[in-house]
């Protein structure tokens, strides 16, 4: 039974979603992915949000581009975690619109935004929170923290020795 759902509002989405699919794989968190478009299927977003919580989800990660009204919406149906990923799409104004649309939300109805197309970051706080209440995910969180530590650990003579050879 899947833990985390991802959803998106257009397969055109799924490029910057799949990095959040990533993370909860390599961390072996159970999710779901599917299209649920906030304005071209909303019965659909409403089932989905609506029945997200019998169907064992803990977390829903929400990306939309534009109007990026599907992390809200789903938000608003839902007692679960949100986290929305605005994406730079098409018609986007440099993605300013999907942005604000998801970080402005009104008292009572939080969605916890990332940066745009910030879909990596998503999938590591839908772990973290996964994490809370499952051991063995916590440990390789804890991991996944350890080596990026060393990911710098290791640079560091690379970097401090880089100004020798200007």
């Amino acid at each position: 039974m899947a833990d985390v759902g991802i959803i998106m509002g257009s397969k055109s989405d799924l490029k910057v979603m799949q990095l959040a699919a990533d993370v909860l794989d390599d961390l072996g968190v159970d999710f779901e992915m599917t299209v649920v478009s906030a304005h071209r299927t909303p019965e659909r977003m409403v089932d989905y949000a609506s029945s997200a919580v019998d169907r064992g989800l803990k977390v829903i990660i929400a990306g939309a581009g534009g109007a990026a009204h599907l992390p809200g919406m789903t938000a608003s149906l839902t007692p679960l975690p949100v986290i929305g990923v605005p994406i730079k799409s098409s018609n986007s104004i440099d993605g300013w619109d999907s942005v604000l649309s998801i970080l402005q939300m009104p008292s009572g109805v939080p969605v916890a935004t990332v940066a745009l197309d910030g879909a990596r970051n998503a999938g590591i706080l839908a772990t973290q929170i996964i994490a809370l209440t499952n051991p063995i995910v916590m440990d390789k969180l804890k991991n996944f923290k350890e080596d990026l530590k060393q990911k710098v650990f290791n640079s560091l003579d690379e970097v401090e020795n880089a100004r020798k050879k200007v």
